[in-house]
């Protein structure tokens, strides 16, 4: 939380940010597919899609033999197949498929549902974060994946598909929206689902799993307002060296 503080105190962001929230508002009976020209140039929905394009196609010639060993250590690693499909709520709150590689095992639900009755301190990170940093539902070789971020190195044919962006924010799951009554994505849902969620956003350049749940979907809904060519490219040259030294990542 310090972390997240000091970040929005050191861009300024804190004065904003309570300025979209009041503006903007966020109900579910909102027009979701609203006036994305109205924060942006003319241009920039078309130079945005082709250049997820570009980078997404080229990203997977390039790396295609780093796809070829993953697949092979996952299905050496253990029983499943080696891709996870999952729902999520895309723009506009359409339901989306997204691509991943599979880092859990096939009963991860069940193991999760039995750590979090029997560990207190765990439940309590999960419902803080969404997530926890010694997750039993991985398998050795997801842990390292999700480390590396390598398990989703499958979402840029979501991006060739049109599902998702490069840019933009996380894809949420259904339930985080329809579920849970005092979700906070319920709160921001106007902004974060009038965009194209992306592989790479706001909250992943700004502490990624070392902000809380509450944080990330904040972080998510300034990108409505902030989105532009150049801010794109900004997002993207700061997440890579991120990336490359696994920082923040579960």
């Amino acid at each position: 939380m310090e972390l997240y503080r000091n970040y929005l105190k050191n861009r300024n962001f804190g004065k904003k940010r309570a300025t979209i929230a009041q503006r903007e508002g966020a109900s579910e009976g909102t027009n979701f597919g609203m006036t994305l020209e109205k924060h942006t140039h003319p241009l920039y929905p078309f130079f945005k899609r082709f250049f997820d394009l570009l980078f997404s196609l080229s990203f997977i010639l390039i790396f295609s033999p780093i796809y070829l060993l993953i697949a092979l250590l996952i299905k050496l690693d253990s029983k499943g197949p080696v891709f996870y499909v999952g729902k999520r709520l895309g723009r506009g709150k359409k339901y989306i498929n997204i691509f991943k590689f599979r880092t859990m095992y096939l009963d991860a639900e069940k193991r999760l549902d039995e750590l979090l009755k029997k560990d207190r301190k765990m439940k309590e990170e999960w419902e803080v974060y969404q997530k926890l940093q010694n997750d039993p539902r991985c398998t050795p070789i997801g842990k390292f994946l999700r480390k590396t971020s390598l398990d989703e190195f499958p979402q840029f044919f979501n991006v060739l598909k049109g599902d998702l962006s490069v840019v933009g924010p996380r894809p949420h799951y259904i339930y985080e929206l329809e579920e849970k009554e005092n979700s906070p994505l319920r709160k921001y849902a106007r902004l974060v689902l009038a965009v194209k969620p992306g592989i790479t956003g706001l909250w992943q350049i700004s502490g990624r799993s070392h902000l809380s749940y509450e944080d990330r979907v904040e972080l998510d809904s300034l990108y409505y307002k902030k989105q532009s060519f150049f801010y794109d490219l900004y997002v993207i040259l700061k997440t890579i060296p991120l990336v490359l030294i696994s920082r923040g990542a579960i």
